[in-house]
């Protein structure tokens, strides 16, 4: 051993001694998570029959959709780029691919697959993926239920036990001699199948809980399989030829110009549908706890070249057109799958089925398989969808779209909805509504819309309109004004201020983006804050007389002054040039609410006041000013049941505090109100922790010590402050002092008193299948604008931890 220990005298031996070290580990092995094997068998189950049911509805052979579900797992499950995204046959092409088989044929379709695939890999390299959401949503729902109508029509002669026609009209007129015609066995099999599809999932109790793991559609077509099967009944099955005469791609056979049509159309429904379909997995995933940073977001050219990529081999091997499928994919994330390992295992079990279970599989009635697409064909005309383009009066676009793709056509429907939707576009663009109405205080113009020079005779007009030396308010109700409109008002407020009048231009401040900074005589207010105006510091020579907002043309933010105008739009601000309080500060205060804020909330106010309020929150925190809970969490009236006292204490209950509020409010909260959550949030700063932690035995009890007797217990268990090791923490960051940890220890705390009021325990014992009652704690840094929330794992010491609530953490 001495040997290997080189004399201290060598120095240039000794330059070459490395430390020892281990080995290198050896090869990863690949592992699979449990998680993803079960998801992968539950989107198996759910695929294998849709896949058929889609096959049989686009007219192609019923072995496609086998090959269109495997590719979809394995290739688009590997290159695309969202992982938990499930791509196979889908419903939303059902209609263009039926249009092309009655065209060109099934060989020339499976041509037109790949040259659609290798058109969706030249614009993954061009990265043009994100340019895909640009279209209106409610043009992609709108085709989303042409399409449905379009499917769910011709599958109902299918389920009568007749034959679709190639058209939706065709088919409606066929329709009463098809019902006057009916085939009862194909109608029991399509019933049975629809009855079981609708009431499966509705199983009330534990027993419907457990049985409702199992895939619907499984269930309903293996019901039907075996009433057919056991009763005897004579009618259509699934027909799976010998894979040895399976067609694949020939060279395209048709005009030029139809058949580019054909690519871009395929193109575009494929392409649209996946790219949605990723965006709307990533807010299934968001909405997971603990699986948002496991799983990254979709990476959308990615998924374009996998979805491409799978076109390109399904089209090569004989199988239908591939899309990201919502119905496979939701299963997937809500079964568990953690990795795209899911998406492409059931790939592989399709392979598997396609290849030994073809005589199972030729035991499926064809009604059956019909009555499982016309229900998902019904399920993608969507009421949430209708509610959701109706509240943004975009139902025109969604209604032209839909029926166009219905009675002429996807490709045509989509150009319809397009050209409605930016026909709309101008005309709320051009759209201006200019109101003057003469009220007690003066006058009040109201400009609804945009602003642009299209607008400006009419503005000019009603600005007239207004006499000399009056007191006028204009509201802007928009968000843009061009330069056209901007001189107009500015001019006129020049004008109508000379003459004696006073002008107050309320609203949003047109021409700024919401980050800019305005600046008006040195003060950098923004448009949104009114809020902040009262610690805007002027120079002192400042006192300005009312309309000296007026006297700056440089930029917009002259279009601010006035009497007294705040210039934003909600808020109990309005106090510029001062950082001091009075009644005048007040009322001035009130005076903007009233102007700004009230003419937006009325009606919202109003119906609270009718209905009486139904918050779903009690958030208790403390009674510090610089803690503002409407604006931390986003909320509004209605939102939330706030209590607040110094310290965000909850007094144990049997305590003679001498007060029973807080009680009495988690009381009134949890048994009346049946608030769903309970938050304490703390804050950084906080005056009662540092009295807390200030205060020293004995001496008067003033009524701020016994109150700050509660907080003895938080005292005791933070690190430096009693006899407490270690302590709650805040994730990636150390506590700053003392005051901080303790604050965080109270947190923890108050929450273990909450638990102990009885109201509290027995809501969280009733738990039940909506959740019953949540418990949150939370840390709000005042001077970082920070928010932490306490997280349900403990860390690796086993104390609370802290983590930031990050805007990526919850969006898609």
């Amino acid at each position: 051993m001495s040997a290997c220990v080189p004399a201290p005298a060598d120095s240039a031996r000794t330059k070459h001694v490395h430390p020892p070290h281990s080995p290198p580990p050896g090869p990863r092995r690949f592992r699979i998570a449990g998680a993803d094997v079960s998801a992968s068998i539950a989107v198996f189950l759910i695929a294998l029959p849709l896949s058929l049911g889609i096959a049989l509805a686009t007219g192609a052979p019923l072995q496609a959709g086998l090959v269109a579900a495997a590719v979809g797992g394995i290739v688009a499950g590997r290159i695309g780029g969202c992982p938990l995204q499930v791509s196979g046959p889908a419903a939303g092409l059902t209609v263009v691919t039926a249009d092309l088989i009655q065209q060109y044929g099934w060989r020339t379709t499976c041509a037109i697959t790949v040259l659609a695939g290798l058109a969706q890999l030249g614009l993954g390299c061009l990265r043009v993926a994100r340019s895909a959401l640009a279209v209106s949503p409610a043009i992609v729902h709108g085709m989303l239920a042409g399409i449905g109508v379009t499917i769910a029509v011709a599958q109902l002669h299918i389920v009568l036990g007749g034959t679709p026609q190639s058209a939706v009209p065709e088919n409606l007129a066929a329709l009463p001699a098809q019902l006057a015609n009916l085939h009862p066995a194909d109608v029991a099999v399509s019933v049975l199948t629809l009855t079981l599809l609708f009431l499966w999932p509705r199983l009330p109790g534990r027993v419907g809980r457990v049985l409702g793991k199992l895939p619907a559609a499984l269930i309903a077509v293996a019901a039907a399989t075996a009433l057919a099967a056991l009763t005897g009944l004579r009618l259509p099955k699934v027909d799976l030829p010998s894979w040895s005469s399976h067609a694949l791609a020939a060279l395209p056979d048709g005009p030029v110009l139809g058949l580019v049509a054909a690519v871009l159309t395929t193109t575009l429904v494929c392409s649209v549908q996946s790219l949605l379909g990723a965006v709307a997995v990533d807010k299934l995933v968001a909405a997971r706890p603990g699986l948002t940073g496991r799983v990254r977001r979709s990476d959308l050219d990615r998924e374009l070249l996998g979805q491409g990529a799978a076109n390109v081999v399904s089209g090569s091997l004989g199988g239908l057109p591939i899309a990201g499928v919502a119905v496979r994919s939701s299963a997937n994330v809500a079964a568990g799958a953690v990795s795209r390992n899911s998406t492409m295992l059931h790939g592989g079990y399709v392979v598997i089925a396609a290849l030994l279970l073809v005589p199972a599989l030729e035991l499926i009635p064809l009604a059956s398989l019909a009555a499982l697409v016309m229900s998902v064909g019904l399920k993608m005309v969507s009421l949430n969808h209708i509610r959701t383009v109706t509240r943004h009066r975009e139902v025109l676009v969604y209604a032209v779209t839909t029926g166009g793709v219905v009675f002429f056509g996807v490709l045509e429907g989509v150009a319809l909805g397009i050209a409605v939707a930016v026909g709309v576009a101008l005309h709320r663009l051009t759209r201006t509504r200019i109101t003057h109405e003469e009220t007690e205080g003066g006058h009040h113009i109201h400009v609804r819309g945009q602003l642009t020079f299209l607008a400006v005779p009419r503005l000019s007009r009603v600005l007239h309109q207004v006499p000399h030396g009056a007191d006028a308010v204009v509201e802007l109700d928009g968000s843009f004004m061009d330069h056209a409109a901007y001189e107009t008002l500015q001019d006129w407020q020049k004008t109508h201020t000379a003459q004696g009048g006073s002008v107050d231009i309320t609203g949003r401040r047109p021409g700024l983006r919401i980050s800019e900074p305005v600046e008006v005589d040195d003060c950098r207010c923004r448009p949104w804050t009114a809020w902040r105006n009262h610690q805007c510091e002027r120079p002192p020579t400042a006192t300005a007389p009312p309309d000296a907002g007026s006297q700056d043309t440089t930029g917009v933010a002259d279009l601010t002054g006035g009497t007294g105008g705040t210039g934003g739009t909600g808020g109990a601000g309005g106090r510029e040039g001062t950082t001091t309080s009075s009644p005048t500060d007040l009322a001035r205060g009130i005076s903007a609410f009233q102007r700004n804020t009230a003419p937006h909330v009325r009606g919202e106010l109003a119906r609270l006041a009718r209905e009486g309020q139904q918050p779903s929150q009690l958030f208790l925190t403390c009674a510090d000013s610089r803690v503002v809970t409407s604006m931390i969490t986003s909320s509004g009236p209605g939102d939330l049941f706030v209590v607040r006292n110094v310290g965000n204490f909850v007094p144990p209950p049997g305590e003679e505090s001498g007060d029973d509020s807080v009680a009495a409010a988690i009381e009134y909260a949890v048994d009346v109100l049946k608030v769903r959550s309970i938050t304490v949030c703390g804050h950084s700063g906080c005056g009662a922790m540092q009295a807390l932690l200030g205060t020293e035995p004995g001496g008067a009890q003033t009524p701020l010590k016994r109150w700050l007797r509660h907080g003895l217990p938080s005292l005791a268990r933070t690190p430096g402050g009693g006899d407490g090791a270690g302590g709650p923490r805040l994730a990636g960051r150390a506590a700053a002092d003392t005051a901080e940890r303790l604050c965080l220890a109270n947190v923890v705390q108050q929450l273990e008193h909450l638990r102990a009021h009885e109201s509290v325990s027995r809501a969280l014992a009733a738990g039940g299948a909506d959740g019953g009652l949540e418990l949150h704690g939370m840390y709000f840094h005042v001077g970082e604008a920070q928010a932490y929330l306490l997280a349900e794992e403990a860390g690796e010491d086993g104390e609370a931890v802290f983590r930031r609530v990050l805007e990526t953490d919850l969006t898609a």
